[in-house]
């Protein structure tokens, strides 16, 4: 039985020192899985935040281009959005999430890190005058980088967020 303990404890211990983010392997440039949520958990989490969704085709199926779907949207981007609305006091309505339909790539909307929102006077002003300009994006967006290091692109009828973390929630 002692053995058993002995060889338990060290298993734990040699575990602690080896996971990602806390032991002795953990590096600035150490990469962490995100967690994902479906799509009741992000609406439950947005109802409670008071932000809206809509979709131009009534649906949240996330094969369905017209449809907005939070299906596989990472935990950080529903959070980050909870602070947008906390923080900037102004009403958000979501009209895309996780998806297909949109660009492509590792920051994409498919793999859970950007929501659109519809474009509010509030929202404007607060993104404008909170966060910093950094120029135009490849297809010509203006964009603004919140302190948490998360982009805004105003992409004329409604802005683009990529949420790289919760923005200090």
């Amino acid at each position: 039985m002692k053995l058993r303990s002995v060889l338990t404890a060290l298993a734990l211990v040699l575990g602690a020192l080896f996971a990602p983010g806390f032991g002795a392997l953990s590096t600035a440039t150490d990469a962490h899985a995100v967690t994902k949520i479906s799509h009741a958990t992000a609406t439950s989490m947005f109802r409670a935040s008071g932000i809206t969704w809509s979709s131009s085709g009534n649906c949240s199926n996330r094969n369905v281009s017209t449809c907005t779907s939070f299906e596989q949207l990472n935990l950080a981007t529903a959070q980050g959005a909870q602070t947008l609305r906390s923080a900037s006091g102004c009403a958000l309505n979501i009209t895309g999430g996780t998806e297909t339909g949109h660009a492509s790539g590792t920051y994409s909307h498919w793999n859970g890190y950007k929501l659109d929102f519809s474009k509010y006077t509030c929202l404007g002003n607060y993104i404008k005058n909170t966060f910093t300009y950094i120029g135009v994006r490849g297809d010509g967006a203006p964009q603004w980088r919140s302190g948490a290091g998360n982009v805004y692109a105003d992409e004329g009828n409604h802005w683009d967020v990529t949420f790289y973390n919760c923005g200090g929630c």
